[in-house]
């Protein structure tokens, strides 16, 4: 189904502000933020979701993993795509980690791996995370917070991962280098 993209100036009214935000926070309107405005309400909602992510424990690179691990498991090709280059290209991760979690590979560092496990397990899962897993999460040094957090990045990309799969959404020329092809069954 065809979405308009808008832009901060021929956006519903309630969602100019927004864009222009996003405008000035990166130089131009992702389309994703874009589609969001054709419901004012759920731009907004999920910017601020976003913010309130940025507010968790985690630290920033283990923020973006888990948001990268829940867009793989959705198998959401615009935020894979975003995702993977804000960990290379802002965050300074390792290649070799965001590939991991592109692939569906473990990754080569203990704890980070733990995190991005139990991330495509609650997606998987839908939440019905067995005991067993839950400890592992626990034993690799996170906490029953993190738990917690994990079900708001879910919520979060939830919102986005879906828009583009009803929406189509194009990838942004920004992050085309990063882009996710998934076969869809």
């Amino acid at each position: 189904m065809d979405f308009t993209i808008y832009n901060a100036e021929n956006a519903p009214e309630k969602a100019k502000p927004f864009l222009k935000g996003a405008k000035e926070k990166f130089g131009f309107v992702p389309n994703l933020l874009g589609e969001f405005a054709e419901a004012p309400a759920v731009l907004e909602g999920y910017l601020k979701l976003d913010e309130i992510v940025g507010q968790t424990s985690f630290s920033p690179k283990e923020q973006q993993l888990a948001i990268l691990a829940v867009s793989i498991e959705n198998q959401c090709h615009y935020c894979s795509a975003i995702h993977s280059t804000i960990l290379k290209n802002q965050l300074d991760t390792d290649e070799a980690v965001v590939n991991a979690v592109k692939n569906g590979d473990p990754v080569p560092d203990a704890k980070l791996n733990a995190l991005v496990k139990y991330v495509r397990t609650a997606v998987e899962q839908r939440g019905h995370v067995e005991a067993s897993e839950l400890q592992a999460f626990i034993d690799a040094g996170y906490t029953k917070q993190n738990m917690l957090e994990i079900n708001l990045i879910i919520a979060l990309k939830t919102i986005s991962n879906y828009t583009n799969h009803i929406a189509g959404t194009p990838l942004d020329e920004a992050f085309q280098s990063e882009a996710v092809e998934f076969e869809m069954t």
